[in-house]
């Protein structure tokens, strides 16, 4: 049995390109469809709540496109990544990162994303990047795809909707691996792929009043990107032999609320149509058994091409990876109390504490989750994030006492290692983010993950120094243990 996390275990921090970098208008980009959603910060709870992306309108959209303002689109600005990577690389370095996982941005390396001829100067910050990156001692985990395409494909293609976006992701993803490919040490084709039902502006670039049949139009884009994936992993392995591709999903963790038969039943398939349909795909090569029930369930019928089975069987991934943030119960009672979460909101469970934006804590459903996963699977698996917002308070000496991250980092991290003891092959932990950025769901500056704090608020005013919190050196310490005896070290 396994006593602990291996030597050679990936402890790393992550972040996505269009979160942090900024510079949304510099070195030949292009505009991305993150770059268009807009933030108030006169927004009440209640209104930040109802303007997220995932009830991204036309009008809001158009409106978008029309302005060139920053201070409402912080997406614009991020944290300045684009032009302080060094620095922030620094920072890592003396944290300890074995790994860094980051996004690449479509619209800076193809500007309006169906391009033949790819941008140089995006490459080459790429180039730049993974190179400090090496310089200073961490693997490169690179995510071809999160959430930033090009709002040309968009306007002139209607996005993941139509089958002509599989041509373009794979030019653009052949592209990254011919020119980036002795720089990087894992790919993910896309970030949250389960995302697209969850939350479709983000995931596949759906308005919903722009669609008759807003859900049959979502698995649309999913059966397309399912096959972006498995074409994706197949060219990887051809260009750049021995590579390491994944598939990755947002985890919801799901436990029955009762032992009712049928909030058990409801359980099995929550966790089949929001995590398994997926990684079942990506993982075995073809639609999962339920499928059908499932579509019938959701009205839904989707075009397939002869092929398509084929080409889903000839691109199933190296590994696994998935974020992990809380959990939920299933029950078929539909007065039961609701709780928050990443991309969607589930039952309440009344045995679990909950963070300041509501999403239930859960370490044990990690080790839960992962246990889960390796064994349905029997594939290596990285946790690409995990992590706890807070509101945090930087002092008049430049400090931040996180103890809060802290305790929830320490607990994750010994559930991990459980998890390893169980016997489940996990090849690293890329806590999310490890620096603050701007937040995807809520678009607040002020929602912080990190260990690393930037002087910014939600408007892009600050200096933008960087501090580094308590949490820093507790997670320093920890990767220099290789996780063990978590619960001595000191806050």
């Amino acid at each position: 049995m396994k006593k602990g996390f291996p030597e050679n275990f990936l402890w790393g921090g992550a972040i996505a390109a269009s979160q942090a970098d900024g510079a949304w208008q510099e070195g030949g980009k292009g505009v991305s469809t993150q770059d268009l959603r807009y933030f108030d910060t006169l927004w009440d709870k209640n209104k930040r709540t109802e303007n997220r992306n995932t009830n991204m309108t036309t009008s809001m959209f158009e409106e978008a496109l029309s302005v060139q303002e920053e201070t409402h689109y912080p997406f614009r600005f991020g944290i300045d990544f684009f032009h302080r990577y060094k620095e922030d690389l620094r920072l890592m370095e003396e944290l300890g990162l074995k790994i860094f996982r980051t996004s690449i941005c479509w619209a800076r390396i193809f500007p309006n994303g169906d391009e033949e001829e790819p941008n140089e100067e995006g490459l080459q910050f790429y180039r730049d990047l993974f190179r400090e990156c090496q310089a200073r001692g961490m693997k490169v985990f690179a995510t071809i795809l999160h959430y930033d395409t090009p709002v040309q494909l968009l306007l002139r293609y209607g996005g993941w909707k139509n089958r002509k976006m599989i041509d373009f992701y794979l030019h653009y993803a052949e592209t990254l691996f011919r020119n980036l490919g002795d720089l990087v040490d894992y790919w993910l084709p896309f970030n949250e792929i389960n995302c697209s039902r969850f939350n479709p502006y983000n995931g596949c670039c759906l308005i919903k009043d722009k669609e008759p049949d807003y859900m049959n139009a979502i698995f649309q884009c999913t059966h397309h990107q399912l096959l972006a994936n498995a074409l994706a992993v197949k060219a990887a392995h051809e260009i750049l032999p021995g590579c390491k591709v994944g598939g990755m999903i947002a985890r919801f963790t799901t436990y029955p609320l009762t032992c009712r038969p049928e909030d058990v039943m409801e359980s099995i398939l929550e966790e089949n149509y929001k995590n398994y349909f997926y990684t079942d795909v990506m993982a075995r090569g073809k639609y999962p058994s339920y499928t059908d029930r499932m579509f019938e369930n959701l009205g839904v019928r989707i075009h397939k091409e002869p092929g398509d089975d084929d080409i889903l069987a000839g691109g199933t991934v190296d590994f696994l990876a998935f974020s992990y943030y809380m959990s939920m119960t299933a029950t078929t009672d539909i007065k039961q109390e609701k709780a928050s979460g990443n991309l969607v909101t589930g039952n309440k469970n009344p045995y679990l504490k909950a963070s300041e934006w509501g999403w239930q804590i859960d370490s044990t459903g990690l080790r839960i989750s992962l246990n889960q996963m390796y064994d349905r699977y029997q594939l290596p698996i990285f946790i690409a994030e995990n992590g706890i917002g807070a509101v945090d308070e930087l002092t008049e000496d430049g400090r931040i006492h996180d103890s809060y991250r802290i305790s929830y980092l320490r607990d994750h991290i010994a559930q991990m290692k459980e998890a390893v003891r169980d016997g489940v092959n996990l090849l690293g932990y890329t806590m999310w983010g490890i620096i603050d950025i701007i937040s995807c769901g809520t678009i607040e500056m002020s929602k912080r993950y990190g260990v690393i704090y930037v002087d910014e608020d939600e408007e892009g005013k600050g200096s933008k120094r960087r501090y580094k919190k308590d949490s820093f050196y507790w997670y320093q310490k920890c990767i220099r243990n290789n996780g063990e005896e978590t619960e001595g070290l000191n806050e």
